[in-house]
């Protein structure tokens, strides 16, 4: 074989293109995403007055991401991951697009609000999951580990968070709340061309199903997590952790800083602050990650949680406090990326979106039932004992994982996970 050969050969098998074309569209429709979180609630606010019809248009939003993250994966499976992602891309930026046309042109009723409010966030996991399937193709394409692929995402993620609100609130400011949503249905369609630059490859074109019922696939995919006691536990963890560690960020930081200070703009430099040290961290597990013992970070990320919200209860001065966010987004950073890692490596590519899919409906599912129960112990004893039993159950659930056998498998090659191999068959 001569020089010239391999040198093409290796040119054609290394192509960082297509992941950059992912990346990019993962990050213009979670920038849009995040100025729609922003406007939606400050358009409602300022067409209706009404609090209620605002919380009542965060559930519209809310509910359909558990529903299209369950029922969602099992599709995208079927249809193709690159194509499941555009069709989710060009269908939310349809219904985005809607209510400012309808409310410039023939008026916008509250109830048709909800409906697209609805329809527009029911693809939203789906469109996620989808790009979190494509990941492994195109990162082995691109000649990276898994690893540092997945902290490209965690980052751009962790960035949407911080920028993302900053951003809007100028938007806002500039062209009114309305506009804003044009801004985030241009987005998806950005997004959704950009998919559609990605070239056809085997595992992305042609999807393989292991079941011709629909509701079947849904089985198989949440049997195949069931089966493998390292997959069950990590949802388990994301489940338990979701349920009392976001209340904090939504409802009970919000309302301590509001009763104790009276300024918003304290709480965004607290959200600030955890978002910058994730977006730190997780540049940094992309660079050194796959060096990393996996067991250790995982345990010791949720351990650093229990003691950093066991400071936060004690309610500290504000720059104690800065502090202390900073610290749990370092502790956060790595997490999501390595579990999206060990999630890709170890599921096979025709289970992928289902499995993907009913991992993010765990994980997102008891959230609002949190964030209610929240609401009611800020009622009853305030924000310190509050916080308190959140720091708790933090401190629990780390214990529980320094004890956990399952999580030895974290430091494994993929192929030696047993569980997952059986659950295949089981499902097969």
């Amino acid at each position: 074989m001569s020089i010239d050969h391999v040198a093409q050969t290796q040119a054609t098998r290394i192509n960082r293109l297509p992941l950059l074309a992912l990346l990019s569209a993962n990050a213009i429709s979670l920038s849009g995403n995040m100025l729609t979180q922003v406007a939606l609630p400050w358009f409602v606010l300022e067409t209706t007055g009404s609090a209620a019809q605002t919380g009542l248009t965060a559930f519209a939003g809310t509910l359909p991401l558990v529903i299209g993250a369950f029922f969602g994966g099992a599709l995208v499976d079927r249809i193709g991951h690159k194509r499941a992602s555009i069709i989710a891309d060009v269908i939310s930026g349809m219904m985005v697009a809607l209510i400012p046309l309808l409310y410039h042109t023939v008026g916008l009723a509250f109830w048709q609000l909800l409906i697209l409010v609805f329809l527009g966030a029911l693809l939203d996991i789906p469109g996620a999951t989808a790009h979190k399937a494509l990941a492994p193709e195109l990162a082995a394409l691109a000649g990276l580990r898994l690893e540092k692929a997945n902290a490209a995402f965690a980052t751009i993620e962790r960035g949407s968070l911080l920028i993302g609100p900053i951003l809007a609130g100028v938007l806002i400011a500039s062209v009114g709340a309305s506009n804003v949503l044009w801004i985030d249905a241009l987005s998806f369609g950005v997004s959704a061309g950009l998919v559609g630059l990605i070239p056809a490859m085997r595992s992305t074109k042609t999807p393989v199903t292991s079941s011709d019922r629909y509701f079947a696939d849904l089985i198989a995919g949440l049997r195949f997590i069931l089966r493998s006691r390292l997959l069950r536990t990590v949802a388990f963890t994301a489940t338990i952790s979701n349920f009392f560690l976001s209340p904090v960020f939504n409802v009970m930081l919000p309302v301590y800083i509001n009763t104790t200070y009276g300024d918003a703009a304290r709480l965004g430099l607290l959200i600030a602050a955890f978002g910058a040290g994730a977006v730190l961290s997780a540049i940094l597990y992309g660079v050194i990650g796959h060096r990393l013992p996996r067991r250790a970070l995982f345990v010791g990320g949720f351990a650093v949680f229990g003691l950093v919200m066991l400071g936060i209860a004690l309610l500290p001065p504000f720059a104690v406090l800065f502090g202390l966010m900073a610290l749990m987004g370092l502790a956060s950073g790595p997490l999501n990326p390595m579990i999206w890692t060990v999630l890709q490596e170890r599921t096979p590519q025709e289970f992928r979106a289902r499995v993907f899919g009913t991992v993010m409906a765990l994980a997102i599912a008891t959230t609002p039932l949190g964030m209610l129960i929240a609401g009611y112990l800020l009622e009853i004893w305030g924000a310190q004992i509050s916080l308190l039993l959140s720091a708790a159950c933090s401190v629990v659930l780390a214990a529980s994982l320094f004890v956990n056998p399952a999580l030895s498998e974290l430091n494994a090659l993929p192929h030696a996970d047993a569980d997952s191999q059986a659950a295949l068959r089981d499902t097969a």
